[in-house]
């Protein structure tokens, strides 16, 4: 059972303002951030930094037992994340190269601080504070967000086998935490634009205009980095 408890007091490190284009699409499971992250690569010559998923070991375990594994998932996550964002920062400060990546190192929080004990996710942002303290920050921020049904529909058609065990109400406490850490991030980074995507309302994955609506909106928010 997935334990109900608030998510706020949430306190990520500021990290590294980027001169560069850095965008990071995030939101629930199932939602589209890679789609997306793709066409913007595509578009405007991005490089992209897909988060690693597939290769943790431990997340079939974590959604038949949360409890037991989400402390072992989560590290690996945040290992995997780390190294990865250590490279994008060399290409971004060094190369001025322009990424877009389909997940945000904040992701983390929302996660760990959903499932892990009091005890452990103490331990966890201590980590994770050390890590992300001289990460790159982006400077735009795409949130996706779709209904319960939408979402369940979409991870059910991707067919990825772990993702079988997903509860709709996993999802639908998952989406909440979200919706409640954008919030947040909103509040403490008036600077950074969050762009907002109704996904029940807009498909840029089997509609070109509604992809073309959405990357002229990333567009105008880009402009300033022309």
């Amino acid at each position: 059972m997935i334990k109900c408890k608030a998510l706020t007091n949430f306190d990520e490190k500021e990290g590294l303002s980027m001169s560069v284009p850095f965008i990071t699409v995030e939101g629930p499971i199932g939602v589209g951030k890679t789609s997306l992250s793709k066409a913007i690569a595509d578009t405007y010559g991005f490089h992209l930094l897909k988060e690693i998923v597939d290769e943790n070991p431990f997340l079939g375990k974590f959604y038949e037992d949360i409890e037991e594994w989400s402390f072992q998932t989560e590290m690996f996550f945040l290992c995997n994340r780390y190294k990865q964002l250590s490279d994008v920062k060399s290409l971004i400060i060094q190369n001025q190269t322009p990424v877009v990546a389909d997940y945000h190192i904040f992701k983390n929080l929302i996660f760990a601080k959903r499932t892990l004990p009091a005890s452990e996710y103490k331990k966890y942002e201590s980590i994770y504070d050390i890590l992300t303290s001289d990460m790159p920050r982006p400077n735009m921020v795409i949130y996706l967000h779709a209904s319960l049904d939408t979402l369940m529909n979409r991870i059910k058609m991707r067919g990825r086998e772990f993702e079988k065990l997903i509860t709709r109400e996993y999802m639908d406490q998952l989406s909440k935490d979200y919706h409640e850490f954008i919030q947040h991030f909103k509040v403490k980074h008036p600077d950074i634009p969050v762009i907002e995507l109704d996904g029940d309302k807009i498909d840029f994955v089997q509609n070109d205009e509604d992809l073309q609506q959405v990357l002229n909106i990333v567009n105008t928010s880009l402009k300033e980095y022309k």
